[in-house]
């Protein structure tokens, strides 16, 4: 069907080229995607992680449009409680997103459903985006625009237009990147999910929303492709802790009708992102680590007295492994050290920490103390250290 006019910014080809800094990142992120998938997470800190995505993926897409919620606000919406009524339609936004997000898992993770990218899915998650909202809402929640809208300088596709340049929009994205040939590589899927974000915004098919459908939508291909589920967050926060880069970089692409510059700019974002999501695995690592240290250095210890051995187990345990502490901050460590020290002398304390240094898993400073995690070098594989040349 030909347009009603044209459109030189949506060209439906490649017109991006992913430069020597795109393609490290490109590796990078593939790298510690394998990573995080295959490092084991305990159920407790994976749920912890899978909480913090939801929030701050809430949060974030719904914040560069204007929501003023806080991650609090939008953890006790979580967790079922309810706002006052002067912010009641923002937490229907934030709740839209967050069902809008567990049916992207369900569907792509947890079902193991593969959808091409299609108009009913766009559809169907802008229907999501903008349920409940009424007035609030400048859309008919799962129907294309039927008006003109401008963006700032933006002057949109004709509305007329937009059902055709959906149409090949979709067809853009089997036909360029194959997802339903089997043959995607990670790499793939992230510039995928890119571009798709980046020209649904361009196309503007709705009244509101297409910020976030378009964001959506870029989540939707990272889950299929293989993104973790943990991280699924990482580039909608980007976007909003760089707003005005965001908005900057999209009007840049729309300007030079080139998309380099704008993957480039989330590829530095996706990258951080996954690298702090691995180093955040690898701490709760450290710490499953240590514990199970400790137990077994407390295996060889003689027991005489079951309650003296298992406090200064506790003590141990509980000790936290990133920081110094003093004697007298023992009992605000946690609830269980201070019931176990509530009844004893300063004098039972010190000798408790007395033999924690004996057994090595303390060290102590002046009259700091603080875990003695060096005792785990043991474990870590070696390597031949780098030398400097002249």
């Amino acid at each position: 069907m030909p347009l009603s006019r044209e459109y030189p910014h949506l060209l439906f080809r490649r017109h991006w080229e992913l430069n020597k800094r795109c393609l490290i990142m490109l590796g990078q992120c593939v790298s510690y995607v394998k990573a995080i998938s295959n490092t084991p997470i305990m159920p407790a800190y994976y749920k912890e992680l899978m909480r913090i995505s939801l929030i701050k993926g809430a949060q974030a897409t719904t914040a560069i449009e204007g929501n003023t919620l806080t991650e609090e606000d939008i953890e006790r919406i979580n967790e079922g409680e309810k706002l006052p009524p002067s912010k009641e339609y923002l937490e229907i936004e934030v709740k839209n997103i967050i069902t809008a997000f567990n049916a992207i898992l369900q569907e792509t993770v947890y079902d193991q459903k593969e959808e091409l990218i299609t108009s009913e899915l766009i559809l169907r998650l802008h229907k999501m985006v903008g349920k409940d909202l009424g007035e609030h809402f400048a859309a008919i929640p799962g129907r294309f625009r039927e008006n003109e809208v401008n963006v700032g300088k933006y002057r949109c596709p004709d509305h007329r237009d937009v059902p055709e340049l959906i149409q090949r929009y979709c067809q853009w994205m089997r036909e360029e990147f194959r997802f339903e040939d089997g043959k995607q590589q990670f790499s793939d899927v992230i510039e995928q999910a890119i571009v798709a974000h980046l020209y649904l915004e361009w196309i503007h098919p709705f009244g509101d929303g297409n910020g976030r459908t378009g964001r959506l939508i870029e989540c939707y291909v990272l889950s299929r492709g293989g993104n973790p589920d943990i991280a699924l967050h990482i580039l909608s926060n980007h976007y909003n802790q760089t707003r005005s880069e965001y908005y900057r970089q999209i009007d840049k692409a729309y300007q030079s009708r080139d998309l380099s510059a704008f993957i480039e700019y989330a590829l530095v974002g996706l990258r951080d992102g996954l690298q702090q999501t691995l180093e955040k695995i690898q701490e709760s690592q450290l710490v499953n680590t240590w514990q199970k240290y400790v137990y077994d250095t407390f295996e060889d210890v003689t027991i005489t007295q079951r309650n003296i051995f298992k406090r200064r187990r506790r003590l141990a345990l509980e000790m936290p492994i990133d920081r110094k502490f003093q004697a007298r901050e023992i009992a605000g460590l946690s609830i269980k050290l201070a019931q176990l020290y509530a009844g004893v002398s300063s004098r039972t304390l010190y000798r408790d920490l007395e033999e924690l240094i004996h057994l090595q898993l303390l060290n102590q400073e002046g009259n700091e103390y603080f875990a003695n995690i060096s005792a785990l070098s043991s474990f870590i594989a070696r390597r031949k250290g780098l030398v400097a040349t002249k």
